[in-house]
């Protein structure tokens, strides 16, 4: 098998698996509507108490609500209110103040007579609508969750007794190299380490991402992240002599849009062949005892 697999692949289309867990049109109405109407009506009633706009963003982010609650207010804030206004940020209670927030957005913010007067006239359809808006992206991890489910079966099938892998199988906290090894330093989070079932030696330590679709600025970062996780290696094992393969799991549509594809080629097999790019169609192939042995 060469070395540059992924580039000698004809047709990239046939190696990924496009896992279908998204809820479709119009079914995602109901499914959406259900799932948040409590939401809906608690953004209704804040908006019809608040004296101005500003004034609902800061009571949005109080420590009332639960940190669901308040991603789900924020949403509507963000659909309803000021489209610009960054949700992970804003989320962040603790940590970014509701006056920063107002300062540098808060020319963007819709008239709270006109926020009122629109909430207390939705329909049911309208709002089906907005919980269809604020849910669109509920399944956008569970992919991701899903390929790690698959690809920790699949391992644990194949390496019985041989080779053992760990980390989350779903939700949870990556695992930091410097817990791996305690000679390195500084922040490297990976989602699975494969070790020898006897020696416990590690073997590899793993990457997975699921790509429903990517492409420019999204696709720049994430790949270029990735080059620099092949740096950080190499220069963890020039310090230290550790050496372990680097295994990237790679699947979903996304991963087949030029220039991500052409950058997980250009990733495959460098290292003088320590780093591998694979999906769940070519594991099989590209994840052997060998390769896993041979570091």
């Amino acid at each position: 098998m060469p070395v540059k697999y992924l580039a000698s692949i004809t047709e990239p289309n046939k190696i990924i698996t496009a896992i279908d867990a998204s809820i479709r049109f119009p079914e995602i109405l109901d499914s959406c509507q259900i799932k948040y109407v409590e939401d809906i009506a608690r953004f209704k009633a804040l908006v019809a108490e608040s004296q101005s706009t500003e004034e609902l963003l800061g009571r949005i982010r109080s420590s009332a609500f639960t940190a669901n609650q308040r991603m789900s207010l924020l949403k509507m804030f963000r659909r309803c209110v000021s489209p610009v206004l960054d949700t992970e940020m804003a989320k962040k209670i603790t940590k970014v103040s509701t006056n920063s927030l107002i300062q540098s957005l808060g020319h963007t913010f819709k008239r709270v007579d006109l926020l009122q007067q629109q909430m207390a006239s939705l329909t049911k359809d309208q709002e089906a609508a907005l919980a269809a808006l604020i849910g669109e992206y509920d399944t956008k991890g569970q992919l991701g969750y899903f390929l790690t489910e698959a690809f920790f079966t699949w391992f644990e099938n194949s390496f019985h007794g041989i080779f053992t892998i760990e980390g989350p199988r779903g939700a949870g906290r990556d695992i930091e190299l410097s817990s791996v090894f305690p000679n390195y330093s500084g922040s490297y989070p990976c989602d699975f380490v494969i070790r020898n079932a006897k020696s416990k030696t590690v073997c590899a330590i793993g990457f997975a991402r699921y790509d429903s679709t990517r492409g420019g600025a999204q696709s720049d970062d994430r790949t270029g992240g990735n080059s620099d996780k092949v740096g950080k290696a190499r220069e963890l094992f020039n310090s230290t002599g550790e050496k372990f393969r680097l295994l990237f799991l790679a699947d979903g549509p996304g991963l087949i849009h030029n220039d991500t594809w052409a950058e997980a080629c250009k990733l495959d097999g460098s290292w003088s062949g320590n780093v591998r790019v694979t999906t769940m169609k070519t594991a099989p192939s590209r994840i052997t005892a060998d390769w896993l042995s041979h570091i």
